[in-house]
């Protein structure tokens, strides 16, 4: 699927919620994408019925996990990757792609989806040459927005004005109503994966990081993982990221792909707020990791990674990872040119965190 992937498996009543309080725009790229949204939508709500008869006391029922592990970090600094080395860990879970695609029925209607979706899903992430697949891992933002319909990506799909859609956000609803309906359908998400596997969730969601203290009171035993990645690799990459998402996902004319200076700001509040946040976590619920350190070594950094958060590490694991390697071998990270003067501005606004995590 390579267009409005982001909203695509969102139920009926949420999407039409979603177009109440947003423009279109008229004009047959975007008509067609709503259409597509549509007749998915329907089969949604359709499967979503179907699972609430059948699993809602067991939902009720399963307790609340209260240790998840959140990876956070800025996108494009290697979160996919240490949550792709994680899922080889058979005691934890990552959500996976069809887990945040249809995250209202999951647990009902895998069987159906599963020959369809086979063969609708690209092979390959649009941004990059990452492995796509219904059971790889995937970030749970999407999970979020469509089941609750408060996420910075309504902005990103419903663009409202020129400006880059994250300048411009809340990363929790503000008002109590919605903040209550937020909570709700993200902890009955957990307890569906949960139910389903009855292992240690691993999150990837970059905008977690703007979440740790909401996290942390929803889930007392919550552990986060911060990864980073040199600002001058990150930067470039994010712009091209956010550019071909954009394109893709869009329902209006509205928006624009953001500018190196966009990318520093927000890569600039983000780490602020997760050295201001992690300072109200415990020592032993917070762990930093270096990107270039993880794809040097996986396999001692994975180690060191559970030794501080007291994991029991399979016995396996370093030979799953060196398989997961090999499998991988030919995997080519792409390369975006950045003009001497992008880099300088990097270099020049982000110098204190560049100093702080010792990039040169």
């Amino acid at each position: 699927m390579k267009h409005s992937y982001l909203t695509a498996g969102i139920t009926l009543p949420g999407f039409l919620r979603l177009l109440r309080r947003n423009k279109i725009t008229y004009h047959p790229r975007y008509l067609i994408r709503i259409l597509v949204i549509l007749q998915s939508s329907f089969w949604s709500s359709v499967f979503s019925v179907f699972e609430k008869v059948r699993y809602k006391k067991k939902i009720e029922e399963t307790p609340l996990p209260d240790d998840p592990v959140f990876i956070i970090g800025h996108w494009r600094s290697g979160s996919t990757f240490l949550h792709q080395l994680l899922k080889l860990d058979p005691e934890l879970m990552t959500p996976t792609l069809f887990q945040v695609a249809i995250p209202d029925s999951f647990l009902y209607s895998h069987r159906f989806y599963s020959p369809i979706m086979s063969l609708l899903v690209n092979k390959h992430r649009p941004m990059d040459n990452v492995r796509l697949g219904m059971d790889e891992p995937q970030e749970d933002e999407y999970a979020l927005y469509r089941m609750t319909t408060f996420s910075p990506l309504e902005r990103l799909v419903f663009p409202k004005s020129v400006a880059f859609f994250l300048n411009d956000y809340e990363p929790i609803p503000t008002k109590e109503k919605d903040l209550s309906i937020w909570e709700e359908k993200l902890t009955s998400w957990f307890k569906k994966l949960t139910l389903q596997s009855g292992k240690t969730i691993i999150s990837k969601n970059p905008f977690n990081s703007w979440r740790i203290k909401e996290l942390s009171k929803l889930f007392p035993n919550a552990r986060f993982i911060h990864i980073y990645r040199n600002p001058v690799k990150v930067v470039p990459s994010a712009i091209h990221m956010w550019k071909i998402v954009h394109k893709q996902n869009c329902l209006n004319s509205l928006g624009k792909a953001p500018c190196t200076e966009d990318v520093i700001s927000i890569l600039d509040n983000l780490l602020q707020v997760i050295r201001q946040d992690s300072t109200f976590l415990d020592k032993e619920k917070f762990y930093e990791m270096r990107f270039e350190d993880l794809e040097k070594d996986p396999v001692h950094e994975l180690t060191e990674l559970y030794r501080a958060f007291g994991l029991k590490q399979d016995n396996d694991l370093a030979q799953r990872i060196d398989e997961f390697l090999k499998e991988n071998n030919n995997f080519q990270k792409n390369t975006y040119p950045l003009s001497n003067g992008d880099e300088a501005l990097i270099r020049r606004k982000l110098q204190h965190h560049m100093e702080y995590f010792n990039y040169e």
